[in-house]
């Protein structure tokens, strides 16, 4: 009796199995990067209604992060600083910029400018950037080396497996007091040390439970 099916068919269910097998990874692996915040969310800059620079004011005049966002060693939140901040300094400096026009229009109308956010958690789960400070977690470990971004972007996925990496270890990131602002710190070489004095002193135990975040 002829065979109805050429005899390379019998290869058919290894090939299927394997290139099943091949495609699957390929799409458990697209989706786990391209669906992710490193692929959707790292590198978000949106554009601002003034081309503020960070590099040239926290940067190059070394101005400390906490002159403008002054709210962020008490408040859950770091403020956005109010027009009165920006002019605190250019009433007397490029008056005339047009560069500035925008700032000097909100202080005049005492409108608000209209800043984009750049970085933010999801509704759902609860972060207090105070708490973090108080802690020892300095600027940088969450938003990068601002002082040298001219247009300020994400940097880090602000996920809950990036954040709960930091919780599980967060020794490299403690850092003392006066260098939370500081965006060129490294650690030393007795960082373990200090780490663990750290956490003895300030009783810390960063919470690892759904209840931490998700309140």
């Amino acid at each position: 009796m002829a065979q109805l099916f050429p005899k390379w068919t019998n290869h058919f269910p290894t090939v299927a199995a394997v290139a099943g097998f091949v495609v699957t990874v390929l799409v458990v692996g697209f989706v786990w990067y391209y669906f992710s915040p490193w692929y959707t969310d790292v590198g978000y800059r949106p554009p601002q209604p003034i081309s503020y620079s960070h590099k040239l004011h926290a940067g190059d005049l070394g101005m400390d992060c906490r002159y403008c966002h002054n709210y962020v060693e008490m408040s859950p939140h770091a403020n956005v600083p109010a027009t009165q901040t920006c002019m605190n300094c250019h009433t007397l400096i490029l008056t005339e910029s047009d560069f500035l026009l925008p700032v000097r229009e909100s202080w005049k109308t005492k409108e608000p400018i209209a800043w984009n956010r750049v970085h933010k958690v999801p509704d759902y789960a609860y972060f207090n950037h105070s708490a973090h400070m108080d802690a020892g977690i300095g600027c940088y470990d969450c938003h990068g080396n601002i002082a040298d971004m001219v247009v300020v972007q994400q940097k880090q996925p602000l996920s809950m497996g990036w954040c709960l990496d930091c919780h599980r270890n967060p020794d490299a990131h403690l850092r003392p007091h006066g260098e939370l602002t500081n965006m060129s710190w490294t650690p030393p070489d007795n960082q373990k040390a200090f780490a663990e004095n750290l956490k003895k002193e300030k009783q810390l135990a960063p919470p690892e439970d759904c209840s931490g975040c998700h309140r």
